[in-house]
């Protein structure tokens, strides 16, 4: 009875990805709780009799029974807990959450539990379906992503010197972690200008409450360069650009 328990396992997950596995299976790249970032497979999903395919949408929160296997472990049930279906149905909302999972997805080993990022997921995507302005949501939850793993950018004081940074046109270093005071960015090739108002902005995002970030009416220019300089340090941390993100970016033109 023990090896039976040991082999079949319940736990709450994200559902941040999904592929084709033969003709009717499918590898599910799950979030949970207990064990972290875990790659599944669900067979038989995509066999038109099959009950399970309707809770493995992408962005559902999904109560799952897992059975042990040797390449990966197999769904054997599925329950929805929370189907986030406007996050489906609205294209741009589609696209945004697409990129917070690929954002997670791409910072997470497997078999490493984060409880407060499956915590972070899932607060995200109800912010996201009743938010008036999904890219705010998304710079709050990259700075949010950033704090809780480790690597959220130093913009208060230069990395270099640990002056406090001054209201002026100050420089940004995605290899060095944060903001260089004039003395220290200007010139440095690992360096970029970082405009007084955006500074503030990320300021605001990194320390004020969500409720009160969502309410920032920003110039385009300044969401901009936001945007940008967060993308700028994604892509060093990650080495690479997320295909969500440029994804989001096609949908603008």
């Amino acid at each position: 009875m023990s090896s039976h328990r040991e082999r079949v396992y319940r736990t709450r997950a994200v559902i941040l990805k999904r592929r084709e596995q033969g003709e009717a299976d499918r590898v599910i790249t799950l979030f949970t709780p207990e064990y972290g970032k875990r790659v599944v497979i669900a067979k038989g999903v995509r066999k038109p009799t099959s009950r399970k395919a309707g809770h493995l949408e992408p962005f559902t929160h999904a109560s799952l029974m897992l059975a042990k296997g040797k390449t990966w472990d197999i769904i054997t049930s599925a329950q929805t807990i929370t189907s986030f279906r406007k996050l489906r149905e609205d294209l741009d909302l589609t696209a945004y959450a697409y990129y917070f999972c690929e954002l997670l997805d791409a910072f997470m080993q497997e078999e490493d539990p984060h409880p407060e990022l499956y915590d972070l997921i899932l607060t995200t995507f109800r912010r996201l379906e009743e938010s008036p302005n999904p890219a705010l949501t998304a710079r709050w939850y990259e700075l949010a992503l950033l704090r809780h793993t480790g690597f959220a950018p130093q913009i208060f004081h230069c990395v270099q010197c640990g002056k406090a940074i001054q209201p002026q046109l100050n420089y940004f270093s995605c290899g060095r972690g944060g903001a260089l005071c004039p003395r220290h960015g200007e010139g440095a090739s690992d360096a970029q200008p970082i405009p007084l108002n955006a500074l503030k902005v990320l300021r605001y995002i990194q320390t004020q409450p969500y409720n009160h970030i969502i309410r920032l009416q920003l110039k385009p220019g300044t969401m901009r360069q936001v945007e940008k300089l967060m993308g700028d340090y994604l892509r060093y941390l990650l080495e690479r650009r997320l295909k969500s993100k440029h994804f989001i970016h096609l949908l603008r033109q």
